[in-house]
């Protein structure tokens, strides 16, 4: 193992073995350690199968690395779960008070996120396959809240309704924009490609664009006297969050 295609090819010939955790490369001293939970001998025979000139070089119990590693992304997935459904909180109710769909549809891309980083949480410590599978789950779930959200935005189209309050909208989304921003700070600093990890990271990485499409929109409806960007806003947000979801499934194939 020389370079990083061939990390690349190792992690693709392993993903499929339930029994691993964690796989650790150390590409310039060609080393590889997998912590796994049985199955070494179809753990072995996959990487021979490889045929890079493998060799094991030891076998040892160990947790220490995998419980601190799992303590740190427990300790982050709360601080962001906390944040996104606080955030849900104050967006749905601030966005139905004041009429703005940009509003709820970033709550309801809060609440999706929320329910993500609960998902993660139960998906620490498991296995590769398992973390795949709730990274499958959480895009199975994003694509219903998009649907969801589209409905939502073509029944207010059709129907008559009030402006939404520019102020409000600004103000909710800058602090929430400060708040994903923050989250995403703390995902990226964390460094990890567990699957699970990675697909908390995009929901984020939607989040701060949406949280600025919001704003842009509010100043839209106060130039324009209208509720129409409010709308489109929230539309582009459910074609976000849609994307993501199509991200997030592909992390779990």
């Amino acid at each position: 193992m020389d370079c990083p295609s061939e990390e690349n090819l190792i992690r693709m010939k392993l993903d499929g073995l339930a029994a691993i955790q964690h796989l650790e490369f150390d590409i310039p001293h060609r080393r590889l350690s997998v912590y796994h939970e049985g199955q070494l001998d179809d753990i072995e025979t996959a990487i021979y199968q490889l045929n890079l000139n493998s060799q094991r070089l030891k076998t040892e119990k160990t947790a220490s690395y995998i419980s601190t590693e799992h303590a740190t992304q427990r300790k982050l997935l709360w601080s962001v779960l906390f944040i996104n459904f606080g955030f849900f909180i104050v967006e749905i109710t601030t966005g139905f008070i004041y009429g703005s769909m940009g509003l709820v549809a970033d709550s309801l891309d809060m609440l999706a996120d929320s329910f993500v980083y609960g998902l993660s949480l139960f998906a620490v410590g498991g296995t590769v396959l398992r973390k795949k599978r709730i990274a499958t789950a959480s895009g199975y779930l994003q694509v219903f809240l998009a649907l969801l959200g589209f409905l939502e935005v073509i029944r207010r189209f059709v129907s008559v309704e009030k402006l939404p309050d520019v102020n409000i909208m600004m103000i909710v989304s800058g602090l929430a924009l400060m708040g994903n921003a923050t989250c995403l700070y703390l995902l990226q600093k964390s460094k990890s490609h567990e699957a699970h990890m990675r697909a908390s990271m995009i929901f984020t990485s939607n989040d701060v664009i949406v949280n600025i499409g919001v704003i842009v929109a509010a100043l839209c409806v106060y130039m324009l006297e209208s509720n129409k960007p409010d709308l489109i806003i929230g539309a582009m947000v459910f074609v976000l969050v849609m994307h993501g979801a199509f991200r997030i499934l592909k992390l779990g194939r």
